[in-house]
């Protein structure tokens, strides 16, 4: 399998979807998974090689898309549509790809796993993401 490829233009947060704004510290396509990096306080791409040497504290979807200084907003949770790439009743997890959202079975040995969440239908991802603390 491979990481879902997200239509930046189709990323848009459901009603009531909780999000926040902060400035990006790398370029951010929108539909990329990110963490803010505690050394800067900025938004940087997400991979699941990464989550343990980097204090991912969380992680959060881009709703826009972004160049390093400039302002990201992020969904912190909530139903996110998505282009017709999702299989409905799928959970969907950090990949290791820098920003990168795949199926559980792309998540292999020494990933971290990283819960993201799963599909409602084909372009609907109910986003309640969990960072598990295992490193398979």
């Amino acid at each position: 399998m491979a990481d879902i490829s997200v239509t930046a233009a189709s990323v848009i947060a459901g009603t009531g979807a909780s999000t926040k704004s902060g400035v990006a510290g790398a370029t951010i396509t929108a539909g990329k998974i990110v963490y803010r990096d505690p050394a800067d306080a900025r938004y940087k791409p997400a991979d699941n090689d990464a989550v343990p040497t980097a204090g991912f504290g969380a992680v959060f979807m881009a709703l826009n898309g972004a160049s390093a200084g400039q302002p990201l907003a992020v969904l912190v949770g909530g139903n996110v549509t998505l282009n017709a790439v999702l299989t409905a009743g799928t959970s969907y997890y950090l990949s290791g790809t820098a920003g990168g959202i795949a199926p559980r079975a792309d998540v292999t040995i020494g990933d971290a796993v990283v819960f993201l969440g799963t599909a409602s239908s084909t372009t609907v991802l109910v986003f309640k993401p969990i960072i598990s603390g295992v490193t398979l």
